[in-house]
């Protein structure tokens, strides 16, 4: 399976024409559904639907599909009904606008006082007369999955370049790790080489006076706690077995953004305790170049579903 971003936009769209029974006929109105799907990262499945009134009804259906396909993100789904062409306003129907004079004239014999009607008047609520009479239903499921398909799709190809990036980041992090894994030994045998120029100076001070094989065994001692106190191997282990993770979930795909969560924050642990044992300059930049490296990795992971 693919790796998925949580990260994506698409849209479709859809015309239909209305021509109702007060429509002329010489000048059918056609009016086009707009569909748009936008998700960002979040914990879970998150959605969200800005529906004009006339598609109220078919947010449940909308639902259904989104949980069905999507696991996890911050989804809105934005749905508009335009005309063809906003810039152009069709002729009222004359029936229309006679049945709006009736009902002016009911209205003022009621109301002396009330205001008449202004053409932006009549040219809205004609508008409106025709707005509700489309049926919708076969087509939002239609254009929902067209959508849904090229947001996946978006997703997908930012899966695969997270998981490029990420990929390239645990080659870097296994290059930084095989030069630490050298460092112990030297650092170990330094210390043990200081310890003893210490003992012999220590001898010559004391002419005497203390045992030489007591010093000897103590000035030991100190180098092999030293050696057990900066040695990083345990912690190289369970970071190439935590990237190792990171590659295996990463060529398998699917739900594996909580988990790589999780083996982040592993990886981090690891790279502390690393500089905290450091006992040379060249350690704690490997524990920085690291500690980087994995924040890069932190911030993509982030978005991966």
């Amino acid at each position: 399976m693919p790796v998925y971003s949580m990260t994506g936009y698409a849209s479709a769209q859809h015309g239909a024409s209305a021509t109702g029974a007060e429509t002329d006929a010489r000048a059918p109105q056609t009016r086009r559904l707009g569909l748009e799907i936008r998700s960002v990262n979040s914990r879970f499945l998150d959605l969200s639907f800005r529906l004009p009134d006339e598609l109220r009804a078919m947010e449940p259906t909308l639902r259904s599909l989104l949980t069905a396909r999507l696991k996890r993100g911050k989804v809105e789904v934005r749905a508009a009904l335009d005309s063809d062409d906003n810039n152009s306003l069709q002729d009222p129907p004359a029936r229309l606008l006679q049945r709006l004079n009736s009902l002016q004239d009911s209205v003022k014999a009621w109301l002396p006082t009330a205001a008449p009607l202004t053409v932006a008047d009549a040219l809205r609520l004609c508008a409106n007369a025709h707005s509700g009479t489309e049926d919708w239903s076969e087509a939002i499921p239609a254009l929902a999955e067209e959508a849904l398909t090229a947001l996946l799709a978006a997703r997908e190809r930012e899966g695969k370049r997270l998981a490029t990036m990420l990929l390239d980041r645990v080659k870097q992090l296994r290059a930084l790790a095989e030069q630490a894994v050298p460092m112990v030994p030297l650092l170990v045998e330094q210390q043990r080489l200081r310890f003893m120029e210490r003992w012999k100076e220590a001898m010559a001070l004391t002419d005497g006076a203390t045992l030489p094989e007591a010093a000897r065994d103590r000035a030991l001692t100190e180098a092999t706690a030293f050696a057990i106190r900066i040695d990083v191997a345990e912690e190289i282990t369970r970071l190439d077995s935590h990237l190792d993770e990171i590659e295996r979930l990463l060529k398998k795909g699917g739900e594996v953004g909580k988990r790589l969560d999780f083996l982040i924050q592993e990886l981090h642990r690891e790279a502390n305790t690393l500089g905290s044992k450091s006992a040379a300059l060249d350690l704690t930049r490997i524990s920085v170049d690291m500690k980087v490296l994995i924040e890069q990795m932190r911030e993509q992971v982030q978005n991966i579903e």
